[in-house]
This record gives C-alpha cells, sequence and structure tokens, in this order.
C-alpha cells in the first residue's frame, strides 16, 4: 500500500522560498523513484521534478534552476525545495511514487497548496 504524506506548503511572496516534504514507507522510499507533480487552476496536472533511487533527478523546464529535489533516506522524506518562486509557481503540488515508466504512478494524496501572491 502507497502511503505518502505531503507537507510544507503555503502563501509566499514573488522570489520567496518555500521546501515541500514528502514522507514514505521504508519500503516505498527504498524501492521507488519519486516524483513532485503540481496542479494549477484550469490546468492538467504536470511533472515538476522526479529523482531516482540513485538519486538522478530531472526538473521540468519551468522550475530548472530554481526548484531541488532531494532525497533523505534516513527520514524516508523526499524535499522540493523552491526558490525564486513566480506567481505562475501557483498550484496544488503532490508527492508520487513512480511504479515504472513515466505515467504509471501510484494513487494520488490531497496535495499540499502552494500560493505564491503579493
Amino acid at each position: 500500500q502507497v502511503q505518502l504524506v505531503e507537507s510544507g506548503g503555503g502563501l509566499v511572496q514573488p522570489g520567496g522560498s518555500l521546501r515541500l516534504s514528502c514522507a514514505a514507507s521504508r519500503s516505498i522510499f527504498n524501492n521507488y523513484a519519486m516524483g513532485w507533480y503540481r496542479q494549477a487552476p484550469g490546468k492538467q496536472r504536470e511533472m515538476v521534478a522526479t529523482i531516482t533511487r540513485g538519486e538522478t533527478a530531472n526538473y521540468a523546464d519551468s522550475v530548472n534552476g530554481r526548484f531541488t529535489i532531494s532525497r533523505d533516506k534516513a527520514k524516508n522524506t523526499v524535499y522540493l525545495q523552491m526558490n525564486s518562486l513566480k506567481p505562475e509557481d501557483t498550484a496544488v503540488y503532490y508527492c508520487n511514487v513512480i511504479l515504472g515508466g513515466p505515467g504509471d504512478l501510484g494513487p494520488w494524496g490531497p496535495g499540499t497548496q502552494v500560493t505564491v501572491s503579493s
């Protein structure tokens, strides 16, 4: 059973930073790549960043250079450090496990809201 708990969202001004956390069970964390995704109002959900078990990261062009995905083996947690936030980063952010190919994901959780506004 896939269990992921997202946290760390909030309201931040443009140019600010937030760090999102995703706590996973040890079996999930140790055996699968993980990713962060987001869905803005009226838009489709999109990939933000992914990280393999070997810590190879991949980013959407829109966040490359501003966001950093990482994983902490001791805490079974995946992080998304978001810097230089823009209003267009406003969305619900979701963590998920990559079970196989890019579209082969686990069930979606409630996500965490990120709002970038002055």
